[in-house]
């Protein structure tokens, strides 16, 4: 019996499972990684986009779904505009804070007004630019779906913005009262907190509502409550680890030792970025992918937490031991990792959909807006 209520009740033709592996090695992303330092430190950075551009176009050769490999077409020179674009615009930021806490606030609400159509821009370049099978991928999100994806996490860091800026001009006046501007900052901080999940749920509901391939459409079948849940298992694995942070620390200033509190300050760091980092990258990407489908399209992914742990925590120490020179091979690892987790489920034909791409003409002004920019933000 065929699955009507993912693919439809027009479906055909029995699914089938494509499995995604990664071939990539260590020692051989070490060679690309080992020389785009060294450019990227002999031009001050400017090499930056041509790096990234050799560091996609191995990953996505080393992709291979059902036995194909993904393809990236992006141009360096384009990306090299938009990364020069994306630097005038930070730097601008960085100099106006210090010139005053207005210009600054004025520089923040522009940056804030125009990063949803470059990262929507970024998107658009990203997908343009990969292909599989000879399948060119598009994204379709309108510029209006970007501005509202963005306006749960815009709300309280403008009410932050407005009172520091307040704030920042009494203080030059003289003495002042704290405890209002106090109060609003951590309102505007839990405000933050709060809205924090249903932010995420909007950004990941525009990105995986609107990639397209050939007639295939990708919607999400998520919703705020999912994140929300996400949300509350990581404020418990937090609470817990603050628990055992509180109960060692209150130990080792019973037994006054310095050093004892130091490391242990830093172990309850890493143990934040090595338990609860990879409990929701792992959690998330089973969430987000295993909704995310099309008419004849979804995925599947099983990604351990316990493995990603695992993984995040042999790849910290050996990059510490090594001085940083194990990061390409535990960006392998973490790939591999991380893709082989997944399965692709396709019920149709792709010679068909390779038909349907030729007969399909292309939104030319999507494509120029995100050639245009050159930026790739990722996805």
């Amino acid at each position: 019996m065929h699955d009507t209520s993912l693919f439809g009740p027009s479906s055909q033709n029995p699914a089938r499972y494509f499995r995604v592996e990664f071939t990539g090695s260590g020692s051989e992303y070490f060679r690309i990684w080992i020389v785009n330092l060294l450019l990227i430190v002999l031009t001050l950075g400017l090499y930056l986009p041509f790096a990234k551009a050799r560091r996609l176009r191995y990953f996505y050769s080393n992709t291979l779904i059902n036995g194909q490999a993904l393809s990236f077409h992006g141009d360096p020179w384009k990306m090299f505009r938009g990364f020069v674009l994306l630097a005038l615009l930070m730097g601008s930021y960085a100099l106006a804070g210090q010139l005053s806490a207005l210009a600054g606030a004025l520089a923040f609400l522009i940056l804030c007004a125009i990063w949803p159509a470059l990262w929507r821009a970024g998107l658009q370049f990203r997908l343009a630019h990969t292909s599989w099978r000879g399948l060119r991928m598009r994204f379709e999100g309108h510029l209006a779906g970007a501005y509202l994806a963005f306006a749960p996490l815009y709300l309280p860091a403008l009410l932050m913005l407005l009172v520091g800026t307040i704030w920042a001009d009494a203080l030059q006046e003289g003495p002042t009262e704290f405890a209002a501007p106090q109060a609003l900052m951590l309102a505007a901080l839990g405000l933050g907190v709060v809205l924090l999940p249903l932010s995420v749920y909007l950004i990941k509901r525009y990105q995986h509502g609107h990639y397209a391939m050939a007639a295939q459409h990708s919607h999400l079948k998520a919703g705020p409550g999912d994140f929300y849940r996400l949300a509350l298992k990581a404020l418990g694995l937090l609470l817990l680890c603050l628990a055992l942070f509180a109960g060692l620390a209150t130990l080792s200033m019973g037994l006054r030792s310095f050093w004892l509190f130091g490391l242990l300050v830093l172990g309850f760091y890493l143990g934040l970025g090595l338990l609860i980092g990879p409990y929701l990258a792992a959690r998330l990407q089973n969430l987000v992918w295993n909704r995310t489908r099309s008419e004849e399209l979804r995925f599947d992914s099983d990604l351990s937490a316990r493995a990603l742990t695992k993984l995040s925590l042999k790849n910290w120490l050996l990059t510490v031991l090594t001085l940083g020179l194990y990061r390409p091979f535990a960006a392998v690892h973490t790939a591999r990792l991380r893709l082989e987790a997944v399965r692709v489920r396709v019920q149709g034909e792709l010679d068909a959909w390779v038909a349907e791409q030729s007969l399909q003409q292309p939104d030319a002004a999507g494509e120029a807006a995100g050639d245009f920019f050159g930026i790739d933000m990722g996805l």
